[in-house]
């Protein structure tokens, strides 16, 4: 064969991609220099490789060479590359795939509005669902209804340096509000019922996650921005990720402690004292209730809070990095159940890492202020009141304004003594407050503004009718000037007097619409009731363990 021959098979080459199963311009795309140095090379020397000239050659030849070895090291940096990215875009599709996300549709219309409170507001809900593998992590019947025995509220400051988080007591008397059912219709108002009873409505398996924000969104006049709900293997799961979570316990704990059905006391489970624990030995940690304390609920809630503690403190030590949050997030997406907007893992991590700039000692966990009424738990007023007015002022537990604003405390005060009201002083001075309108939150609105005036609320409640047009004052025998001290902070209110005793107000559709009710309210400050219990994410794991 001539070379001009040759080259006329070189171009057909080229041209169909024939020859050696791939073709140059194929090899081309990819970076692929073959054997180093590429047919363009052999034929600039016309397809000779030796005779005259091969001195002059050799440098080129080992310029080449050089060059070579560069292409290849480049073009395996940019394969790598590809693979890194394309091995993050399937970890992305793996992590949605695994993430369930709730009905929306069974989030009430009567919601707070947004920005109802500055910061973010999350709702993590633990979930003792027995479907999908939980039932041989928690034992009991994996046909039983979903329940919830674990919740807390987690306000994230505007500033994104501060956060708490408030646990709500299963055994809570609250309000439910309506809530959707699998059938599609909703139930009526229920009062005095148990808090974990809202993720029970609808009887299903999976639980009722829509209902519990409803009546956490009723509960505090916050919008939840987002909901999550962990169940027994995710949690399981991500305690095995981390690496285990640093737990202790005040004394030693048995089976019968954490199954009190049991006749004998069984092996012991955990010995006193500082511990790693992860997986089903973390799970049954914060399940444990009875042989601590007097066994009740509230000493439990004091534990899981040490819990989340130290496992924060891990997930931080460990680097709050995308490359560390890949393994968190895809043990998590596996149990998790979310709202709509935080359904997908760009969103996910995303969340995580807004929260990566605030420090351990500046997560506060604190519980709702309450007292036993029975073998229930009634919620503490006025306390309760003021706590939710802080966080929705994003003040935090020792009064700083954590809302980003500048000069935030000068314009709070301003607004937090407007005419006539300046005068009004409720020193010695009882009322409840009651919302007779359908807009969230306004009774604990109407309760920041009469604490910031020194009255106190034994009460917040929503009316039995929710159609009132005006706001009235209604007073009991001998209350009457009480009940016109109270007037002057709600102008234009009708005054009403009862046979019942005491002072309440009775919020209308004209407070509601006031220029007061749309402001914000006036910064009060979180009652040393709550502020003095607070646990900090740094606190020493083994303190404050249990109650009674």
């Amino acid at each position: 064969m001539s070379i001009t021959s040759s080259r006329r098979t070189t171009s057909t080459r080229r041209r169909d991609g024939t020859g050696d199963g791939e073709g140059e311009r194929s090899r081309r795309r990819r970076g692929d220099t073959g054997d180093g140095e590429g047919e363009r090379s052999r034929r600039r020397r016309g397809g000779q490789e030796g005779g005259a000239g091969d001195s002059r050659r050799g440098g080129r030849d080992r310029r080449r060479k050089r060059g070579g070895r560069g292409r290849t090291v480049l073009a395996l940096c940019l394969s790598l590359l590809v693979l890194v990215v394309a091995g993050a875009g399937w970890l992305y599709m793996r992590l949605n795939g695994d993430i369930n996300t709730f009905d929306a549709g069974g989030l009430s219309d009567n919601r707070p509005a947004a920005g109802s409170s500055k910061g973010e507001n999350v709702l993590v809900i633990g979930s003792d669902a027995r479907t999908g593998g939980n039932s041989a992590l928690g034992g009991g019947d994996q046909n039983d209804i979903g329940r919830s025995d674990t919740a807390f509220l987690l306000h994230i400051y505007a500033d994104h340096q501060h956060a708490v988080a408030v646990s709500i007591p299963r055994d809570t008397l609250v309000t439910i509000p309506p809530c959707k059912l699998p059938d599609g219709s909703w139930t009526e108002t229920q009062t005095d019922k148990m808090f974990n009873a809202a993720y029970s409505v609808g009887g299903t398996a999976e639980g009722n996650p829509a209902c519990t924000q409803n009546t956490v969104e009723n509960l505090t006049g916050m919008r939840v921005d987002h909901t999550v709900v962990v169940d027994f293997k995710g949690f399981a799961a991500l305690t095995q990720v981390v690496g285990g979570v640093e737990v202790c316990l005040p004394n030693d704990i048995y089976q019968r402690d954490l199954n009190p059905n049991r006749t004998v006391r069984g092996k012991m489970l955990f010995a006193k004292g500082p511990q790693k624990v992860s997986g089903q030995q973390a799970l049954d940690y914060v399940r444990i209730r009875h042989g601590i304390g007097d066994g009740s609920d509230i000493g439990r809630i004091k534990r899981q809070q040490a819990f989340v503690s130290s496992l924060l403190t891990k997930v931080k030590s460990n680097g709050l990095t995308p490359t560390k949050l890949f393994p968190l997030a895809d043990a998590a997406t596996k149990s998790l159940t979310v709202d709509p907007g935080l359904g997908s893992a760009d969103k996910l991590i995303s969340f995580a890492m807004s929260m990566k700039d605030i420090d351990l000692h500046n997560t506060k966990f604190i519980t709702i202020p309450w007292r036993y009424q029975g073998e229930r738990i009634a919620i503490v007023e006025p306390d309760a009141d003021a706590m939710w007015a802080a966080l929705r002022a994003d003040r935090t537990l020792d009064g700083k304004d954590a809302s980003g604003r500048k000069n935030a405390g000068a314009q709070a005060s301003a607004s937090a003594s407007p005419d006539p009201a300046a005068t009004v002083s409720g020193a010695g001075l009882s009322v409840a407050v009651y919302n007779g309108t359908t807009v969230t939150g306004l009774a604990g609105h109407a309760s920041s503004v009469l604490t910031a005036h020194g009255f106190t609320v034994t009460g917040t409640d929503t009316a039995r009718s929710q159609d009132h047009p005006d706001t009235r004052v209604e007073y009991g025998p001998g209350q009457e000037a009480t009940a016109r001290t109270v007037a002057l902070l709600f102008p234009g209110a009708q005054l009403a007097s009862v046979t019942a005793p005491g002072v309440s107000v009775v919020l209308g559709q004209d407070y509601a619409d006031s220029p007061a009710a749309k402001a914000s309210a006036p910064p009060v400050p979180v009652p040393s009731s709550v502020a003095d219990s607070a646990r900090s994410a740094d606190d020493n794991p083994c303190s404050d363990l249990s109650y009674g």
